[in-house]
């Protein structure tokens, strides 16, 4: 089982009705060669395989800059840590395994839920404190 993660916390696993409706994606995929799925895709998974692979972050930034506006789910090896990132990067939410959740739990998660602040781009905007 999965469990789905977003900014309020973790929620039930939910897929569209249509599976038709549905894009899965491999780390692979080359951004570049994708059509834009906007035209009849209501949600486009991109597969995570390793913490370290971060080449997901790259194909949801690309098919955001194409107008992809569905949902854009990150599935696999995420990491709390790595959910503000992946927010930035265009995804709405991450897919973990039961296992991983229950060994960094909603509140490992919602400490990086204030993904907007927590970004080097913000850091920098801010006044200078004396």
């Amino acid at each position: 089982m999965s469990v789905l993660v977003n900014d309020h916390g973790f929620a039930p696993v939910d897929h569209p009705n249509d599976p038709n409706k549905m894009l899965d994606l491999g780390p692979e995929t080359d951004p570049d060669a994708l059509p834009c799925p906007a035209e009849g895709i209501a949600m486009v998974r991109v597969a995570f395989p390793s913490v370290a692979d971060g080449r997901g972050f790259t194909i949801a930034r690309s098919l955001r800059r194409m107008g992809y506006q569905g949902r854009l789910r990150a599935c696999g090896q995420i990491m709390p840590d790595q959910y503000g990132m992946a927010r930035r990067a265009g995804f709405d939410e991450v897919e973990i395994d039961d296992t991983r959740a229950a060994r960094q739990p909603q509140a490992d998660w919602l400490a990086r839920a204030d993904w907007r602040a927590d970004s080097y781009q913000a850091r920098l905007m801010r006044p200078p404190t004396n």
